[in-house]
């Protein structure tokens, strides 16, 4: 079995401590080579992000410098139409072959909103799902999960990262809590506040040179 891979997925706009830890707990959690940042071109779950995907993309790539374990993808970003997860996962799969274990990470929320996303069900034929929360949440056991997700995900789950295979189950994880948000870096920065200590330096700078969020 080939060493497993994470795909992690969002706008980036920006990325964050919150972010940057969520990716190595569960690299560390489950044994991870590498995890790919794959920055979202057109989302097509909510409006366009408020900075240009090229600035989102060199957020990202100064954020992950000196880990070697992260590495960015850039082909959300470059896709001239809208940034599908399970495109992304079909053309990964096609790259690495069917034996290749990939784990696509995602927060509670995200994974609480799947039935929302295209062709959602096909995602647990192109990867494992590992699901970050709080401590002490029981996620799969809320009342706030679709009913649809429910009966997809609870039979999948697994109590740790030696599933079978190289996609199809669910793994939930609890995680550090980092109360860090990108709409409040966003807000602080809008108002001329302090973001230092909620994101790295490099890309804080990177911020202030092109006056992203003034």
């Amino acid at each position: 079995m080939k060493s497993p891979i994470g795909v992690f997925g969002g706008t980036f706009d920006p990325i964050h401590f919150g972010h940057l830890r969520l990716a190595e707990e569960m690299a560390e959690a489950i044994g991870l080579e590498r995890v790919l940042f794959i920055p979202a071109g057109q989302p097509p779950h909510r409006g366009p992000p408020r900075t240009a995907s090229l600035h989102r993309l060199e957020m990202v790539r100064r954020a992950i410098a000196g880990n070697p374990r992260f590495a960015v993808d850039a082909r959300e970003v470059e896709r001239p139409r809208p940034s599908y997860t399970v495109d992304t996962l079909t053309d990964l799969r096609a790259e690495l072959g069917d034996d290749q274990p990939l784990w696509l990470l995602l927060g509670a929320d995200a994974f609480l909103d799947l039935p929302s996303w295209h062709a959602w069900r096909r995602l647990f034929d192109l990867a494992h799902l590992a699901v970050v929360a709080r401590p002490g949440a029981q996620l799969l056991q809320s009342d706030a999960m679709p009913e649809s997700l429910k009966s997809e995900a609870m039979p999948r789950r697994v109590a740790d990262a030696s599933a079978a295979g190289a996609a199809g189950a669910v793994l939930l994880r609890q995680m550090t809590p980092l109360e860090i948000s990108a709409t409040a870096i966003r807000d602080t920065l809008a108002r001329h506040g302090s973001a230092r200590y909620l994101l790295p330096d490099a890309v804080l700078d990177y911020i202030h040179e092109h006056q992203l969020y003034a």
